[in-house]
């Protein structure tokens, strides 16, 4: 008689998953013990899910590597009231770039004092809610806005400054995200003496305390080596300061960009090994230059709220086009358009059934009308793929629905946070009821 064996379960590569994130036969992938496909089935698709405890064990890894430096979340990455709150109980301050952001944060009773407000182009909203609600500091981006916020805050207030510098380091994932060049809309050169000379007019503002510098070198940054190049370069800015106006700046702010791994087997930048090299680096470039080390500052993103997140998608269609063959799903370039803007890549899984097909190349593709509304091209999917299957998206935290559009008026998805177990609403899907109430005109 001939045994049949049935063929062996490949383990899954849960390595860009949120620590709490398993695959049982029972449950299938959960996430913070809730199994994704349930909360596809409570809430809806597209949705997006946030791990509450790895956004705060991010938070403490940050605080213990990086524990004499203050680490300030970038908003930007993804921002809700339930995010600022955790932001809040795990000892992080906050970077926002406009009035939005800074409102919704203080709303939530977030300290203004620990927000620190950015923007290469700050409306007047934005600087006048800044100094309403008494933020901590606001980052100086171009010569400009010295005159605006100095009459601004008026000849009896003062408020703490900083100045974005560039210091010519190449740096990240993609052009469209290295911030740290001449040849970008963002902050004052520290090559041709225009950060000087803005420097030299602010000291002229008695209403505008200046503390320190800032900068930020891009996004996906997975070496150490930049931000050393640019500690070495501020340190340089900071003592000329010195030898010209005696001015001691406290602050070092080397911005964000830590990159994170989107799958398996890609880098990731060492948090601890930065932290290190940084510190030494500093100390090293301040005991050169005899100025007192400063006080460093750090803004993740991306590295805190990116892998907490799981996008969940359902199947809408399944289409042979030559030797193509696509998976078109219930969402698209309206809540991740990354992408289409950086070619990014992710790896989908699918949940909700236990497939024991051969795995297939596919692409993911989205449901809008563009060509370049592809999720996910060229990735592994079992060969039985149909309408109706759930597939869920990894890393999917920080620039999705932070980005996301009205295209085609879809309406952005929710996103709801688990934790031990349970699941619950953080931010409700947009509905077709909130975008007609903003079309007020005939």
């Amino acid at each position: 008689m001939t045994t049949v064996h049935e063929p062996a379960a490949v383990k899954a590569d849960l390595s860009v998953w949120p620590a709490s994130a398993t695959d049982t036969p029972r449950t299938g992938l959960s996430v913070g013990g809730v199994p994704l496909a349930e909360i596809a089935d409570r809430f809806g698709t597209p949705v997006y899910v946030l791990d509450e405890a790895e956004v705060r064990d991010r938070c403490r890894t940050y605080r213990d590597a990086f524990h004499d430096a203050e680490v300030l979340y970038a908003a930007k990455a993804f921002l809700c009231r339930a995010m600022a709150h955790w932001m809040d109980e795990e000892g992080l301050g906050l970077d926002v770039c406009s009035a939005g952001e800074l409102e919704l944060a203080f709303l939530t009773g977030f300290p203004p004092e620990r927000i620190v407000l950015h923007g290469n182009a700050k409306s007047p909203r934005d600087l006048e809610t800044a100094l309403r609600l008494r933020v901590g500091r606001i980052v100086i981006d171009s010569p400009s806005e010295i005159a605006r916020l100095a009459a601004a805050v008026g000849p009896d207030g003062q408020q703490k400054v900083m100045v974005r510098v560039v210091p010519g380091v190449s740096a990240g994932g993609h052009e469209k995200i290295r911030t740290g060049t001449d040849d970008q809309k963002f902050g004052l050169s520290t090559t041709d003496g225009y950060a000087e000379h803005a420097i030299a007019r602010l000291l002229d503002q008695p209403q505008l305390q200046l503390i320190g510098l800032h900068c930020h070198l891009g996004s996906q940054i997975t070496s150490v080596e930049p931000y050393l190049v640019a500690v070495r370069r501020l340190v340089a800015l900071m003592a000329r300061l010195y030898e010209r106006h005696g001015l001691v700046l406290p602050e070092l702010d080397l911005g964000g960009g830590h990159g994170i791994a989107y799958r398996p087997g890609e880098a990731a930048l060492d948090l601890t090994t930065l932290a290190r090299e940084i510190r030494a680096e500093l100390t090293r470039a301040c005991a050169s230059a005899r100025l007192p080390v400063p006080r460093l500052i750090i803004e993740p993103g991306r590295a805190i709220a990116g892998p907490a997140g799981i996008a969940v998608y359902r199947v809408l269609a399944v289409k042979h086009t030559g030797d193509q063959l696509f998976v078109a799903v219930d969402g698209g370039m309206s809540d991740n358009p990354r992408p289409a803007l950086y070619g990014v890549r992710y790896a989908p899984r699918l949940i909700g059934r236990h497939s024991t097909a051969a795995p297939a190349r596919v692409t993911v593709v989205g449901r809008h009308c563009e060509a370049g509304d592809i999720l996910a091209a060229d990735v592994e999917l079992p060969d039985d793929i149909r309408p109706g299957d759930l597939l869920a998206v990894p890393v999917a935290g920080a620039y999705h629905l932070s980005m996301a559009s009205g295209y085609n008026l879809v309406g952005r998805p929710p996103v709801v946070a688990v934790r031990d177990g349970l699941a619950r609403l953080l931010v409700r899907r947009e509905s077709m009821e909130d975008i007609r109430s903003r079309d007020v005109g005939l």
